[in-house]
């Protein structure tokens, strides 16, 4: 079940653009860093969540002045440029509250298959398409990044091998090789297990957990 109307989706979707827009254009930060410091902020959590004051109430400059005050500590000192719809990454974004509310999957889970940097990529070709061509370009990339192991990417992203990641956590080597090759569920692997490995490798528990099945639409 989708959190918000979609009578406010193209309100929210370009309060987002914004936001990226603002964020890495006025701001300077990389887009996939600053979507981190969006989730860590929580604000990203309460727009999955349809929070009227997150999706309707604040502007997408606001989003980014409090997501990275929120982390960061302090205010950021940039003015807005006004960039704003003219630009990749206001698209970047737009595209990306689309997708989200379409799935109504987290950010978390939509960035570990789709992160923004790959989003811009598809900027040249899709950015004038209608938005049901960037839902099927995005579901047939979470298609195929499901077929690999979570655990395994983030081990190899983290520069391990399967023995350090295995010494460093304290958990056999035996259990993480069956998990990488499925001989074990994951998902049912004891949540203190799960907790050391993701300590490890810098992430969070549900980043190493595998999906049931391709990301599609919540139906109406």
């Amino acid at each position: 079940m989708r959190a918000y109307n979609d009578i406010y989706l193209h309100d929210a979707s370009n309060k987002f653009g914004s936001m990226m827009d603002y964020a890495t254009n006025d701001c300077g930060y990389d887009g996939d860093y600053y979507l981190l410091m969006f989730i860590a902020s929580g604000l990203a959590r309460q727009f999955e969540r349809g929070n009227p004051r997150v999706i309707a109430g604040m502007s997408g400059v606001g989003l980014a002045v409090e997501a990275i005050r929120t982390v960061v500590g302090a205010l950021p000192m940039a003015e807005s440029s006004g960039i704003g719809y003219r630009s990749a990454e206001f698209w970047g974004g737009w595209a990306l509250a689309h997708y989200q509310w379409y799935t109504a999957k987290s950010f978390r889970e939509i960035l570990r298959f789709l992160p923004f940097s790959i989003v811009l990529e598809m900027y040249p070709t899709l950015h004038e398409a209608d938005i049901t061509k960037f839902y099927d370009v995005a579901t047939r990339i979470y298609a195929r990044e499901c077929t690999q192991i979570s655990l395994k990417r983030a081990r190899e992203a983290a520069g391990l091998s399967q023995s350090q990641l295995a010494a460093e956590a304290d958990v056999s080597l035996r259990s993480i090789q069956m998990y990488e090759q499925k001989k074990k569920d994951i998902n049912k692997a004891q949540a203190l297990t799960l907790t050391k490995i993701a300590r490890v490798l810098g992430c969070e528990v549900e980043d190493l957990l595998e999906s049931d099945g391709i990301a599609q639409p919540i139906q109406p």
